[in-house]
Formats: C-alpha cells, structure tokens, sequence
C-alpha cells in the first residue's frame, strides 16, 4: 500500500509515555517523523520511548502535559512551535475517565473539551497535508445506537461528545487542508480499561473474545493508528474500525 512519506515530518502522540501510544510513536519514527512524546506523570516511561526513537536518528520532544489544563497544553505547543516550527500529525490517543477520586465532569473535561483544546492550539501549526488522527472505542463510537456497559458510559458518553464535536470542524479543518481520521476500536487485549472493567465484571473480557471471535492486541491497534497517519486515500471524517462491531 501506498504510504505518505513522514521524513522531516513531526507527529504528536498524546498519552505516548506507554501503552497504544508509545507503539504508535515509535511506528511513526521508524517511518521517518520526527515525535513529540506527550505524558502526564509517566516521566521514566517517555524518556524510554524518546531514548529507542533517537537511536534510529529522528528527534524528539518530552512534553509533559496534563492535557486537561490550559496552560499546560499551550506551553507543550509552544515548545513544538520553538523547536520544530510546525506540526503535520496530531494523534488524540490520551483519554480515560474510569480514574478514582476525580470530578463527576471530568471524563468530558478529558475526552471532549481536552480534545477540542487541543485541536484548536494545533491547527496554527499545521498546513496543508496536515492530519489529525482521533482514537476511541467502539463503546463510545456506536454510543445509543449499540448496547453498553454501564461502569463504561460515562467514558463512552464523552468520547462520543469528543468525537462528534471534531466532526464538525471538518469543513473548517479541510479549509487548511487538513483531514480528520477517526480510529476505533474493540476491546483491546491488556489495555487498561478492559483491566479496570473486569474488576467490576469478573468475565467481561473472556464473553467478549467469545462473542468476537477474538480481541485487537497493543500491537495491531497502535498499526492501524500509525497506518491512518500515512494512508492517502482516506477521506476526511472516514472511520477506521479495528476488531469486531457486532454485539
């Protein structure tokens, strides 16, 4: 398959310290870009992934960033701006709202007004051929239309918020040349949220691999965000489904 060339390209992978995220910012450097590492608190865990992407020659920025705060996501752009002068790939991997001890309103801080944020700072940077990349769940992508799970909804709820709300910049976002892909997927095999949702519903993995025949692994999830980056054939607002739809 025809790919996009990513040399002297810079990606910024949110939540890339570990999980989808890190396998998703290395792919992105072996294809040639250079990476801006985003993390919350994973300090040690993104300086490894920096440390593996620079020894293959491509540069790196650590931006430590809680993306739910203002300041902090202008200060982590501001950096990109200083040292790279422009974007080309914005990867919305980070999400969650499953954490103990946090607001009731703070999966759509995260997965909806985080995201929004974001775009919003990134798109001064980027130009045409730009791409932004924003990853959910299948939970959350057929949120309403598809049962659901109840210690899910309010992550689902947001993400679907998250993602409709994208959706409509997309005429503003073609404007600048710039495409949305959405990326979603099934439950993916030793992710944290599935982790977390077992603990409440001892089973739910196991009925699910059942029902589906079989689940995504890190590996191929973090393949399919890495190749939406560099398909050009996809259209803008297209979406790309990993692991069954059917439940």
């Amino acid at each position: 398959m025809e790919t996009l060339n990513l040399i002297d390209k810079v990606a910024l992978i949110t939540g890339a310290s570990r999980g989808i995220g890190a396998v998703v910012a290395k792919l992105l450097a072996d294809r040639g870009a250079d990476i801006v590492i985003n993390y919350r608190s994973k300090g040690s865990r993104a300086e490894d992934v920096a440390a593996s992407i620079e020894a293959i020659g491509r540069r790196t920025i650590l931006a430590q960033a809680d993306i739910t705060s203002d300041s902090d996501v202008h200060s982590m752009f501001q950096a990109v701006a200083t040292q790279f002068g422009k974007l080309d790939l914005l990867v919305l991997n980070a999400s969650g709202g499953l954490e103990k001890d946090q607001a009731a309103d703070y999966a759509m801080s995260l997965n909806l007004t985080a995201q929004e944020r974001l775009v919003e700072v990134a798109v001064p940077l980027m130009s045409e051929g730009g791409r932004i990349i924003f990853v959910t769940s299948h939970l959350a992508h057929f949120y309403k239309e598809k049962p659901g799970i109840a210690m899910y909804e309010p992550v689902a709820a947001s993400k679907y918020a998250g993602e409709q709300a994208l959706r409509q910049r997309i005429l503003q976002l073609q404007e600048k040349g710039i495409s949305l892909i959405v990326v979603s997927g099934d439950l993916i095999e030793g992710t944290i949220t599935p982790k977390l949702m077992e603990r409440v519903s001892k089973g739910l993995i196991d009925e699910r691999r059942e029902q589906a025949g079989s689940l995504p692994t890190v590996a191929e999830f973090a393949q399919a965000i890495a190749d939406a980056c560099t398909n050009p054939y996809l259209v803008s607002g297209e979406t790309i489904f990993i692991g069954s739809t059917e439940w």
